[in-house]
C-alpha cells in the first residue's frame, strides 16, 4: 500500500508518519517512508535513523533531472529512476534504515536562491508511480504543508490519503478542500484528529461533516510532544495507531 499523509503546517504529519511507521514495522511489514517535504529536516530523527542523501542527486540534480524527463516525454527514453523501481533496488546511499523502517528523501532546499521545488515534486510523482511493491510492503509518504501535493499528482498514484486535522479553523477548512480533491481523483480519504483534548476533540467531531472518515484520534501527549521537541525516535505500540491501521488494512 502507498499511503500519503497530509495536513496543514504544524498539524503533526511527521509525528503521525513516524508513529505509523514504527508500528507497521513492528507488525512485520517492510516499511518505506518517503519524505517529499523539501523543508522538513528532522523526519529521520523521529524514525531513529540517519538522513539519507537526496534522491534528486541520484538523477543528477534538478537541472539534469528535468532534462531527462523531457527526453522521456519527447523520445520515449527510459525514466531517470528506472533502476529504482523496488525498495531493494534503491541505491544504498539514497536510503537509510532502522528497525525495519527505510527512509528516502526526495530532495531538500539547501541554500537561498537555488530555485523552486517543482523538480522535486516531479521526481516524487515519477518515483512513487513507478514503485513496485510486494504484498508485505508499506509505503508512507510525508508531504509538505497544504495541498500542493495534489497539484503535483502525488495523491493520484497512491492507494489512500490520511489527513491530519488539528484543532484549528485552518485545518477544518483545508479538510473540505482535500475532500473535494480526493473525490475528484477517486482516492479514499481518511482523517485522524491530532493534538486534541476532551473539548477540542469533540468539537472537531461535531464540525466535520463526514464523520465516517475519522479513523483515529491522538490526544495531547507530553511524551510524544517531548520526543518531537527533542528530535527523538517515536515509540512503537502507541495505542491510537492500532485503530488507524485496522481501517487501512481493509483496503488490501
Amino acid at each position: 500500500m502507498k499511503l500519503v499523509v497530509c495536513g496543514k503546517g504544524g498539524c503533526g504529519k511527521s509525528t503521525i508518519v513516524a508513529l505509523l511507521a514504527q508500528q507497521y514495522a513492528q507488525s512485520g511489514k517492510r516499511v518505506l517512508v518517503v519524505d517529499t517535504d523539501e523543508s522538513n529536516a528532522g523526519l529521520h530523527r523521529l524514525l531513529g535513523t540517519e538522513a539519507p542523501k537526496d534522491l534528486m542527486d541520484f538523477v543528477g540534480g534538478k537541472k539534469n533531472m528535468m532534462a531527462a524527463f523531457r527526453e522521456v516525454r519527447e523520445n520515449n527514453t527510459p525514466s531517470p529512476i528506472e533502476n529504482a523501481k523496488t525498495i531493494d533496488s534503491i541505491p544504498a546511499e539514497f536510503i537509510s534504515g532502522n528497525d525495519g523502517i527505510r527512509l528516502v528523501a526526495i530532495g531538500k532546499i539547501h541554500q537561498a536562491g537555488e530555485g523552486c521545488a517543482c523538480p522535486m515534486g516531479a521526481l516524487a510523482k515519477q518515483f512513487l508511480a513507478g514503485l513496485e511493491l510486494s504484498a508485505n510492503d508499506m509505503v508512507i509518504i510525508d508531504t509538505e504543508a497544504g495541498i500542493e501535493h495534489f497539484g503535483r499528482g502525488i495523491d493520484k498514484v497512491c492507494n489512500a490519503i490520511l489527513m491530519v486535522i488539528d484543532p484549528s479553523y485552518e485545518s477544518l477548512n483545508l479538510a473540505k478542500m482535500v475532500a473535494d480533491m480526493a473525490a475528484t481523483i477517486g482516492v479514499p480519504l481518511y482523517y485522524v484528529l491530532n493534538k486534541t483534548d476532551s473539548m477540542t476533540g469533540q468539537t472537531l467531531r461535531n464540525t466535520i461533516q463526514d464523520k465516517s472518515r475519522i479513523i483515529g484520534e491522538f490526544s495531547q501527549d507530553s511524551t510524544i510532544l517531548a520526543a518531537g521537541l527533542e528530535g527523538r525516535q517515536m515509540p512503537a505500540d502507541y495505542p491510537a495507531v492500532t485503530e488507524v491501521m485496522k481501517t487501512l488494512s481493509m483496503l488490501g
